[in-house]
């Protein structure tokens, strides 16, 4: 089932198939709900909620985003953690989904753990994947302002393109010379949104104290050929006092629950055996 449903003024699109465990999955950026099909396909027992984050796939950005949060370009506009999170509590509400499994992937992970601060209760295992609790170092927070202001003087175009250069693993794009291209057909965001969720992620919070207080299982998957979040970087989630499941595929980059959901399905099928899922 496809659906719409509002959320502070936005109609936000979801995807609702598989009956089972509810697990919501939250998508990296600047891909949309479809990153996930490959690996939802792969998985039996399954209710797989997958919304479209805001101003992503057909998901409205909104009218009225905060503006000023980042000081380094303070004429951003800022899609914050705590606003997808929002959102995603809007869905849960929605559908009337008490409580579930949840699964993000880089910013999708950011917003989990916004969501456990947020509605703990609502949360009985989470799913990590290619996503960090720390937050932008400084070569990081440069970058942010440099791809803002390649946005608002080039649009997306040649940014889109370097992502799905560089975020896909070399052995996927080896191995699956269509892969690049079917990722790059899902980033469709608008300059502004793509402006606004750089912002968002130089703005997220400190997540490491979070972690220590998370005590319902987590799963924690890293891509071995991922330039932006590292191994080591994900390794934090172990501090997690429920129990952390913590796998690296070597030949995965970024977008590892893409290029290897067959992989990726047996590690979080296994994890959900093991925490009572």
């Amino acid at each position: 089932m496809n659906g719409i449903y509002e959320s502070d003024g936005a109609r936000l699109a979801f995807r609702d198939t598989g009956e089972g465990q509810p697990i919501v999955f939250l998508h990296p950026t600047p891909l949309d709900s479809d990153y996930w099909r490959p690996l939802t396909e792969n998985l039996s027992g399954v209710r797989a909620i997958v919304p479209d984050l805001r101003g992503h796939g057909v998901s409205e950005l909104g009218k009225k985003l905060p503006v000023g949060g980042f000081g380094r370009v303070p004429d951003a506009p800022v899609l914050t953690m705590a606003q997808l999170a929002s959102d995603v509590l809007a869905l849960l509400d929605h559908l009337e989904v008490p409580a579930a499994i949840f699964a993000g992937c880089s910013i999708g992970g950011y917003v989990l753990l916004e969501l456990w601060r947020r509605a703990p209760e609502r949360m009985n295992g989470l799913a990590f994947f290619c996503s960090k609790p720390q937050p932008d170092a400084e070569a990081n927070l440069a970058k942010r302002v440099a791809s803002i202001a390649q946005l608002r003087a080039e649009g997306t175009g040649a940014f889109f393109d370097g992502i799905a250069q560089s975020l896909i693993g070399k052995t996927a794009r080896r191995h699956r010379i269509d892969i690049v291209g079917e990722l790059r057909a899902r980033m469709t965001l608008t300059t502004e949104a793509a402006v606004a969720v750089q912002a968002g992620l130089a703005t997220r919070p400190d997540s490491a104290p979070t972690v220590a207080t998370i005590d319902v299982p987590v799963l924690a998957i890293a891509g071995g050929e991922d330039p932006a979040v590292t191994p080591g970087e994900m390794q934090a989630f172990s501090a997690a006092p429920g129990g952390c499941k913590f796998h690296v595929l070597p030949d995965a980059g970024h977008f590892a629950a893409y290029e290897q959901p067959q992989n990726v399905a047996v590690l979080m099928e296994k994890w959900m055996w093991q925490a009572g899922g």
